[in-house]
């Protein structure tokens, strides 16, 4: 099941290991636009608000937690490439340890903090309640969603991405008819749709753990791996924790962003949720792309290929780039049309709040696909602190937007704050992931890599 990206043509090799991770993106998606349509058409519009009304503090927690694991991931890619597997099975099980800690740690803080969170992010009194038990719900299923995400990504380090994603088609499956039952069976409401998407996680996460105790003797580590490393773990940290917080990072303007909406009332928070649903959707396959670009950059530097790093860098950023431009256009020309999937077309000013939104972000959709590919590709490389610093343009561009724009021009300034943020990001990874490939070219022909 595992493949080595050290050989053949990258783009092949690439593209081979993206479609899978493309579709199960996609599927998820999928399953995410059939719960928001659900939601807001059984429920209603409040009800779709509800549960948007947190989509930006869902990605900061849940983006730190599946950025973690996938810097846990990228020693195992640099050692796989290397072909030293003693080595790569200790950072697999330190990488195990830190994961458990971490959801734990995590789920306390953020269960105990949920109230306080959604103040913050100033969620209208009419839609308060519903939304507090879908995030309290989400919180708690934490431990799983770090469990899918550890062990799939192990198994993207060594090339095979087609594993999660059969496990992710059956979890998708089943979130879609636990949707149905919880929400219109049981009518547990807005906590019933939370309900199903952590028990598909749940799910997805211990078929993976199954696969891989049953099926995979490579990633199960032996009893002289099983001990904890000082310098394995702080390896792990340091790959790890920067990239999970330049999620955050990043979420941190997304969360100021949706608390300026907010305040614009629950016609633009439904209209702002809906456009946020076709806007995942469509990222699908900048993260598949990007991903396979990072597994592919992080084994060619374990196996010392500087030439094949940069060459399929610059295929990566030719498909990101072609398919932003032909997104871009479908967003927009059809984000009304897209946006009636969850809302009725008799809430007219909801639907147009969500056309405007995918509308003007359509004109700057290419630069996302070259944000995407240039971050993965120098996280890849293992320097995941230049590119948390990535984050940090994206969180201050959208910040400036959301405190001194807002005010002035309103729901027009929110639709304009992602693509500010996306070039003001790209005019800093940009160049630094091109002098990032350079100094690996030179620390692989001094001879001091892979690491001891």
């Amino acid at each position: 099941m595992t493949t080595s990206m050290t050989e053949g043509r990258p783009l092949k090799l690439m593209l081979q290991f993206a479609l899978p991770l493309l579709i199960g993106n996609l599927l998820q998606q999928t399953y995410n636009i059939i719960d928001a349509a659900i939601v807001g058409r059984v429920l209603g519009t409040e009800a779709l608000a509800s549960v948007g009304a947190s989509s930006s503090v869902q990605f900061l927690v849940l983006g730190f937690c599946i950025g973690s694991c996938a810097g846990f991931g990228v020693p195992v890619a640099k050692y796989f490439g290397a072909g030293r597997l003693g080595r790569m099975k200790d950072y697999i099980f330190n990488g195990a340890v830190l994961t458990a800690v971490l959801a734990a740690v995590m789920t306390v803080l953020c269960t105990v903090l949920c109230p306080w969170i959604l103040h913050m992010l100033s969620v209208p009194e009419d839609i308060y309640e519903n939304a507090y038990r879908y995030l309290f719900v989400i919180f708690l299923g934490l431990p799983f969603t770090l469990l899918y995400n550890f062990l799939s990504g192990i198994l993207r380090s060594i090339g095979d991405s087609r594993t999660p994603f059969f496990f992710l088609v059956i979890s998708t499956v089943l979130n879609i008819f636990l949707d149905l039952f919880c929400i219109i069976v049981l009518k547990w409401g807005c906590a019933g749709a939370a309900i199903a998407t952590i028990a598909s996680q749940a799910v997805s996460g211990i078929l993976c753990l199954a696969f891989i105790a049953g099926h995979v003797e490579i990633l199960r580590p032996s009893g002289e791996n099983c001990r904890l490393q000082g310098t394995v773990s702080k390896e792990l940290l340091v790959m790890g924790v920067p990239m999970g917080l330049q999620f955050s990072i990043t979420a941190i303007g997304s969360m100021v962003m949706q608390a300026a909406n907010n305040g614009l009332g629950s016609v633009y928070v439904s209209g702002f949720t809906a456009g946020m649903r076709i806007k995942q959707f469509t990222m699908c396959p900048f993260d598949a792309v990007g991903t396979a670009v990072s597994v592919f950059c992080g084994q060619n530097l374990g196996a010392g290929r500087a030439d094949r790093i940069r060459k399929g860098i610059f295929e990566g950023l030719a498909i990101a780039v072609g398919y932003g431009l032909a997104a871009g256009l479908v967003l927009i020309l059809g984000g009304r049309a897209l946006s009636m999937i969850f809302v009725s077309s008799s809430a007219a000013d909801v639907l147009d709040a969500s056309a405007k939104y995918l509308r003007c972000m359509g004109f700057f959709y290419w630069a996302l696909g070259i944000l995407n590919i240039c971050r993965m590709s120098t996280q890849g490389l293992g320097y995941s602190g230049r590119a948390v610093f990535s984050g940090v343009t994206e969180m201050f561009a959208r910040i400036l937007v959301s405190l001194v724009f807002v005010k002035a021009f309103g729901y027009t300034a929110i639709c304009f704050a992602d693509q500010t943020a996306w070039i003001t990001a790209c005019c800093y990874i940009t160049p630094m992931c091109f002098a990032c490939v350079k100094e690996s070219a030179r620390k692989i022909k001094k001879g001091e890599l892979p690491a001891a």
